[in-house]
């Protein structure tokens, strides 16, 4: 798509959130008022090779305390003085997978979501440089790679069906490159998606 430059994208973003009315997007659970909620944020890196946009994504080890062997974003819970969201989502994407904070070009935020694990998650959209010279830390993260922009946009490449008397629905792509992205990660990959009017 010649029209998706970096441009378009943060345009998108940046209309997305004067429009929003900053209260939470999608919730995976019901949320009752007695509820504390945990702060967390999330980078949702885009790389631009092989004449494309993609989407870099990691797979969480089996040691990990949390959502063992899923595909996610770089992220994690708030560090205390912490601020804002991008100041996690970059913490936390050195910590994983090495990338400097300098050499991320943040673009925006989509809306926050609330996970299954009581997390408030601000996700925050950022360009970085390809191919990188990634140092994982190897007992959290198994694997780092990237799905093409355009291929996640295809409708035919995802299903999303609502879970038994529940309002909830599930969003589940089919397997990429033997990877399987569904859950929380494929929702805010959707979300974005749709922030910039590409599904197809």
């Amino acid at each position: 798509m010649s029209a998706l430059t970096r441009e378009y994208i943060q345009n998108k973003l940046q209309e997305a959130e004067r429009n929003s009315d900053s209260s939470d997007g999608y919730a995976e659970i019901p949320i009752k008022p007695e509820m504390r909620l945990k702060c967390a944020a999330v980078l949702v890196p885009l790389t631009f090779h092989q004449d494309e946009w993609h989407i870099l994504y990691t797979r969480r080890t089996d040691r990990v305390e949390s959502h063992k062997g899923q595909v996610s974003f770089p992220g994690g819970a708030c560090d205390e003085g912490e601020t804002t969201p991008e100041q996690t989502a970059l913490r936390e994407a050195e910590e994983e997978i090495g990338v400097f904070p300098s050499d991320v070009q943040v673009l925006g935020r989509l809306s926050r979501m609330i996970t299954i694990s009581n997390f408030r998650v601000s996700p925050v959209v950022g360009i970085i440089p390809f191919p990188y010279a990634f140092k994982v830390a190897s007992v959290e993260v198994a694997r780092v790679f990237t799905i093409p922009l355009l291929w996640l946009a295809n409708r035919n490449n995802y299903w999303e069906f609502f879970v038994r008397d529940s309002e909830r629905s599930l969003i589940a792509y089919h397997p990429y490159d033997g990877e399987l992205l569904w859950g929380a990660t494929a929702r805010m990959t959707v979300n974005f998606l749709r922030t910039l009017e590409i599904i197809q």
